[in-house]
């Protein structure tokens, strides 16, 4: 088979596509949140290192998400990796409508006053700046401010539309 051949097979992009081939990709599970009237939180998976110096992460959040308008307007953003034990903590910041914040959610309010989670792997408190466009999202890049690297476990991650652990 030859490079055009495969491509004469493809699909033309869709939504559908991008969900489907991302399925096949396992990501890193995260807890965005930011401090409002209320304190705010997605899950997500979409998390990256930008750089080192100076030490730049961004993430990419949906605009019609209830936690954008928030994160539209904060300065500071909380950043949590979730650990294999933290299932269930995933998916309640991913459930639409969840009191997200409430028990057994356990958490406090941090550096510059965002919501930090109880029990991860790390977590960092960044500051916001920059919000890009990008079809119906915005990436946002923010630079750390503190963190803390130093919880217990294992890396949740999050495949084939599933919450999922490491294999040995």
């Amino acid at each position: 088979m030859t490079a055009s051949t495969d491509l004469a097979t493809g699909r033309l992009a869709t939504p559908e596509l991008l969900r489907s081939v991302f399925r096949q990709h396992a990501a890193g599970v995260a807890v965005i949140t930011a401090a409002g009237e209320h304190p705010v939180g997605f899950t997500a998976t979409s998390l990256n290192s930008v750089a080192a110096e100076p030490p730049l992460i961004s993430f990419g959040v949906g605009t019609g998400s209830s936690s954008w308008p928030v994160v539209a307007e904060a300065e500071h953003i909380g950043v949590h990796i979730l650990g294999e034990h933290q299932q269930e903590l995933a998916a309640t910041f991913a459930r639409s409508g969840a009191d997200r914040f409430a028990a057994p959610t356990g958490w406090s309010t941090g550096p510059e006053g965002v919501p930090v989670l109880d029990g991860v792997l790390a977590w960092l408190v960044c500051r916001v700046v920059a919000r890009i466009p990008a079809g119906d999202h915005r990436i946002v890049l923010a630079q750390v401010v503190t963190g803390d690297p130093v919880g217990a476990g294992r890396p949740l991650l999050y495949h084939q539309g599933r919450f999922n652990a490491l294999r040995d």
